[in-house]
């Protein structure tokens, strides 16, 4: 596919610095930019390769001001790193094609009611009841249990397995073998050093906009509904326990594991290997560093935090700064 650079500028809200005819038919990293591909600049670290790159065009932000001669053309924007998102989505959109398929190795049960130009991939099973709307993609391979609801315009990636009355919204991401509705982790010690299981009889909500990255496990509540509400980001190696509420357009880097019961604010940043305890609540707009553990509440909104236990990030620093004197004596 073929974009000239006033194209780009038209699609974007921007503006074009150079040729307007430029034309590319690729992506690239600055670093690896060569002619015929387009490339971004957003990170100052990477200013320098602005000046070597051989790419056709590279997006910038409007405030970007070269100390060098740039020989590519430059789409300028608001935001460099939103554009180039922006514009991936554009270009995948217009690739991507909607069409009914059915694998002849699926098997989908007569009671299920399945959307219009859905594609349903060999080995994947559709259970009874089941519910799946419009425009929705769902790879080979895939366990779709009784009674689901999944949305329009969902892609459901190879091996992923979704147990019998969970629900997901529109426009839903899994990818590859992740799980969601397994039981949680519950059992109750008997006299005789023994555990009973406690049966989880709930289910797992996913709104609209969700992504989980591959290997994600989100267990199902045992009474009510696991929550994750419209728009958040999860990456992959996650755990979601039992009854835990994530807010809306929360990202969590890979890795992370939250206990049960937990309640996550709106608009968090949860960084990679993160620890968060049970039965506690964050509050919105909170930033956990990588590793960070958290062991009781998070009542401040806008903090951030690092540690284990997790303290405000200034008041980390300080503290590792004593911790790296001590190792010298």
């Amino acid at each position: 596919m073929e974009f000239k650079a006033r194209e780009i500028a038209d699609i974007l809200g921007g503006t074009v610095d150079g040729n307007p005819d430029a034309s590319v038919t690729t992506f690239a990293r600055i670093e690896q930019g060569k002619p015929g591909a387009i490339c971004f600049f957003a990170n100052p670290k990477y200013e320098q390769y602005v000046y070597e790159c051989k790419a056709d065009i590279i997006i910038v932000n409007k405030t970007f001001e070269p100390k060098h001669p740039v020989s590519a053309t430059m789409v300028r924007v608001d935001d460099a790193y939103a554009a180039v998102a922006s514009l991936l989505d554009y270009v995948t959109a217009r690739k991507r094609s909607y069409k009914r398929y059915r694998g002849c190795r699926s098997r989908v049960r007569w009671s299920s009611r399945i959307g219009r130009k859905v594609y349903i991939g060999d080995f994947t099973y559709v259970g009874r009841r089941a519910v799946v709307g419009d425009y929705t993609k769902i790879y080979e391979n895939v366990y779709i249990g009784d009674d689901v609801k999944i949305g329009s315009h969902c892609i459901i990636y190879p091996g992923v397995k979704i147990y019998p009355g969970m629900v997901i919204g529109n426009n839903v991401i899994l990818h590859a073998n992740t799980v969601i509705g397994s039981d949680g982790f519950g059992f109750a010690p008997l006299e005789d050093g023994t555990w009973k299981k406690i049966e989880h009889t709930g289910n797992v909500i996913i709104e609209d906009d969700v992504e989980l990255g591959a290997n994600v496990c989100v267990d199902k509540s045992q009474m009510g509904s696991t929550v994750i509400r419209r728009g958040t980001k999860i990456d992959n190696l996650c755990q979601i326990a039992h009854n835990v509420e994530i807010g809306r357009n929360t990202v969590m880097a890979s890795m992370t594991g939250i206990a049960g019961s937990t309640k996550i604010g709106e608009h968090c940043i949860i960084a990679g290997q993160v620890g968060i305890a049970g039965h506690i609540t964050i509050a919105d707009n909170t930033t956990l560093g990588a590793q960070t553990g958290v062991m009781s509440s998070v009542k401040e909104s806008g903090q951030t935090l690092m540690g284990s236990p997790a303290i405000p990030y200034r008041d980390y620093l300080r503290s590792y700064a004593e911790f790296k004197k001590a190792g010298r004596k």
